[in-house]
């Protein structure tokens, strides 16, 4: 199987971008009760987007545990929703630079080749950086604002951001082997992510998603309207708190979560403010990509 049997994109179609930066979430593994892609695709609700490229779900997915949906279109005719993963521009002429999306599906196989499909797109597009933005469960509290943490294996990025370079060893998901597959072609990536409440995973957590859109928007200087979310937090804040007060157990490790959270001491990513100015100068500093 090669790249153009899988990858459907028509490069010389695709007008100028300014300064486009890949920015990429998949569902998943790395996206804890949806926050990641939830918060890409609320970035880009109400947002003229143009697909520049799809990748065929066939040879990607076990369909037994990905299922399609059947829906009825507006002629009201049958059809069926497979699971997607288009590639997106996104034009933002109020912000600094235009972004390259893709907010989609971990595939279940043959993720070498995926990996390259998304890889030869930043290429194709002239992308000099990436950035993976992922959900964990973590042990923090939902009355709380979760941190976001980030890491890159670009030495310059990471002198630059202040990042942490990873250290993780073990099993891994479709980002990890993306991570390395940029690192290997010299594609400069960071990764951010976000932790969610271990005991939350099952519901939504607007929280979490609104704590990656805030770093985002400083940080590539686009709007991500993150501030809009504040309804949807304090509705399923209030959700939140109903379930645990029903739960005399949930209630005391809530109580112990916020303590150790409030006392705790992280190496976390510096702020939003920092990070956009030095990433700026980041970009700047480097050379021009052939199209």
């Amino acid at each position: 199987m090669n790249i153009e049997d899988v990858l459907e994109a028509d490069w010389d179609a695709v007008p100028n971008l300014r300064d486009p930066v890949l920015v990429i979430a998949l569902r998943g593994w790395f996206d804890a009760a949806g926050a990641a892609t939830a918060a890409l695709e609320w970035c880009l609700d109400d947002r003229a987007v143009t697909v520049v490229a799809s990748i065929d779900p066939d040879p990607f997915f076990d369909f037994t545990h990905e299922r399609p949906e059947v829906y009825f279109d507006e002629d009201d005719e049958r059809k069926i929703r497979w699971p997607e993963n288009d590639i997106v521009i996104a034009r933002f002429p109020e912000g600094s630079r235009d972004l390259v999306v893709l907010s989609g599906v971990e595939p279940h196989t043959n993720w070498n080749i995926f990996s390259e499909c998304v890889l030869q797109t930043a290429k194709n597009l002239n992308c000099t950086v990436a950035v993976t933005v992922g959900a964990i469960a973590e042990a923090i509290p939902h009355s709380r604002t979760p941190s976001v943490f980030g890491s890159t294996t670009n030495a310059a990025l990471a002198r630059r951001l202040k990042l942490s370079r990873p250290t993780y060893q073990g099993v891994t998901g479709i980002v990890g082997v993306m991570q390395e597959r940029f690192e290997r072609e010299q594609l400069a990536a960071v990764s951010l992510r976000v932790g969610v409440p271990h005991y939350l995973t099952n519901a939504q957590h607007p929280k979490s998603s609104a704590a990656l859109l805030r770093h985002l928007e400083i940080v590539l200087g686009v709007p991500t309207r993150h501030a809009e979310l504040y309804e949807e937090i304090q509705r399923w804040e209030e959700l939140h708190d109903a379930a645990v007060e029903g739960d005399a157990q949930v209630s005391e490790h809530l109580a112990q979560l916020e303590a150790d959270f409030d006392a705790r001491t992280q190496i976390e990513i510096p702020s939003a403010d920092d990070l956009g100015a030095e990433f700026e100068k980041f970009l700047r500093e480097q050379p021009d990509q052939d199209t």
